[in-house]
């Protein structure tokens, strides 16, 4: 960055702040006089100036871009306001290079002014007010229809979505405060909308005259390809060769499991968690993964070993709505999460089209005997029943062949299935469920093996 070009832009910005300040300490009769472009009234000790005249002068640049100067003055004006700087070591090498040109470019103004409002709550929250461990996260708006998650976690450490707090109440003034954080918070509408910038660029992406075709579903080549000379690389990698495209119920490995064998199981669950997290609203259950249970390393051996899984991921909403009894006892993550697992691969548009064509389906789970039901309403696929129902409205967040993550907004739990099951058992037409029936032995062992971990007494008749 040009740092004599952004000394001009920082004095320009800072000359129009103090120049609201002097109009403020104007006579009334003078200001009746003047053209007010603003109902709000800065003085030298606000919390904008001080943004300026701080070490997160990367943030303040992108405000001067983003042309925000008006819209933070009568922000300031109406509310006592708190602010979430990302460091300058964040902006500068921490940023994606291809996002950081999307933002700055003239046509996605908008999108700079949503990423930096987001960053902003018209309240002033200290961390003597951050919300406590146990009581979960806490909802705030922010200036820009968006909302934000404060939480603590660990020994004392304060979360805002997914960056951690390194400097608490690092600025303080009357009409706000600044807390330093670890990294860019982005929303999601401006991660979408950065992707489908991104992918209309692939899309005019020209094929080259003679390009080999391969087969989408085998990753094999259409025709043969032209006779290559002794010791050229394969047209093919050689993973691309071996590994069996999707399919509806788990496979083994054509080798043994674990690093050794085809499937990179936690490389493959690394990535999905990773994707949850830049998706944005699913860090709830990315951090019950990782954090508060041992799913992911679980998850990640059943994919080295062959085995195939549906994720349904409840958003960051329906996560909130968990009490504190429902998480409190031992294992009680473990086997919400479990019920939200299916061992087999469903894509939005393979469950929606067998519950169109069969109605209900009865998809099992990890947490054995149970499962859970499928049904099409409103265009989409419901599971569950009654209040404990949730809709599958982002569809298809991960899906490599082995992983496939269906975002839903609702958190699900048996006893409403169970419940449903005994009504249709008294007279009801049975459902019938067409789908392929999975291989059940290693991921029965898996399964029974998890029951008996937690001190639950088995009666599913194979364990």
């Amino acid at each position: 960055m040009d740092s004599h070009v952004y000394g001009v832009s920082k004095l320009v910005f800072f000359f129009a702040i103090l120049l609201s300040a002097t109009h403020a300490a104007l006579p009334p009769n003078h200001i009746s006089k003047s053209s007010s472009r603003s109902s709000s009234q800065i003085n030298s000790n606000s919390v904008l100036v001080a943004l300026l005249d701080s070490h997160y002068t990367e943030l303040a640049e992108l405000v001067e871009k983003a042309l925000l100067l008006q819209t933070l003055e009568e922000a300031v004006g109406k509310h006592n306001i708190t602010i979430f700087a990302p460091r300058n070591e964040a902006l500068e090498r921490g940023l994606d290079p291809e996002f950081k040109r999307f933002l700055l470019e003239p046509g996605n103004l908008k999108s700079l002014q949503t990423l930096l409002m987001f960053h902003i709550l018209p309240t002033r929250i200290g961390s003597d007010e951050w919300p406590r461990s146990s009581s979960g996260s806490v909802r705030h708006p922010t200036l820009w229809n968006g909302h934000v998650h404060l939480r603590s976690h660990g020994s004392g450490k304060r979360i805002i979505d997914s960056a951690e707090i390194v400097r608490p109440d690092d600025i303080v003034r009357p009409d706000g405060l600044i807390h330093g954080i670890e990294r860019l918070l982005i929303p999601r509408s401006v991660q979408e909308d950065f992707n489908r910038r991104r992918n209309l660029r692939s899309i005019s992406a020209v094929l080259p005259e003679g390009a080999p075709e391969v087969d989408p579903r085998t990753h094999r080549l259409k025709k043969p390809a032209a006779p290559a000379p002794a010791g050229s690389p394969p047209v093919l990698p050689i993973y691309d060769a071996l590994a069996p495209g999707p399919s509806l119920a788990p496979a083994p490995a054509p080798g043994p499991g674990g690093p050794h064998g085809h499937f990179n199981g936690m490389r493959q669950v690394k990535d999905f968690i990773h994707t949850l997290l830049h998706y944005g609203g699913y860090n709830e259950m990315a951090d019950i993964l990782v954090n508060l249970t041992s799913l992911a390393t679980e998850m990640g051996r059943l994919v080295s070993e062959g085995y195939v899984l549906t994720v349904l991921a409840p958003n960051d909403e329906a996560m909130a709505k968990l009490t504190t009894d429902q998480l409190s006892e031992p294992g009680a993550p473990e086997q919400i999460i479990y019920y939200h697992i299916i061992p087999e691969y469903q894509t939005e548009e393979s469950m929606y089209n067998a519950v169109r064509r069969f109605g209900k389906i009865r998809y099992d789970t990890l947490r054995l005997p149970h499962k859970v039901v499928a049904q099409e309403a409103d265009g989409s696929v419901k599971f569950g029943q009654g209040d404990g129902s949730a809709y599958l409205f982002d569809p298809d967040i991960y899906t490599d062949g082995r992983i496939s993550v269906q975002g839903i907004d609702g958190v699900l739990f048996p006893g409403e299935e169970e419940e449903e099951l005994k009504t249709e058992k008294k007279g009801a037409v049975p459902v019938v469920k067409v789908v392929t029936k999975p291989r059940r032995g290693k991921l029965l062992e898996v399964a029974c093996r998890m029951l008996g971990a937690f001190g639950q007494d088995s009666h599913f008749s194979t364990c």
